[in-house]
């Protein structure tokens, strides 16, 4: 029973710490594009070589995917 003394404290700390934590991200606009940090990995690194141009030349490979 004693344990209760100590848990509901804990717990509203822990809620008001929450709450602070979610208005402080609207406020700073961490809500704003939820769509473009998902489709980065996608897009690939644009200053890396191409496939097989570790030495400067391209494979036959790599020449017919481009």
């Amino acid at each position: 029973m004693n344990i209760i003394l100590f848990l509901i404290p804990l717990s509203a700390v822990l809620v008001v710490l929450g709450g602070f934590a979610f208005f402080w991200a609207v406020d700073n606009d961490q809500f704003d594009d939820l769509d473009t940090p998902a489709l980065m990995p996608l897009a690939g690194d644009p200053g890396a070589p191409p496939v097989g141009a570790e030495d400067g030349t391209e494979t036959a490979a790599v020449r017919r995917a481009d």
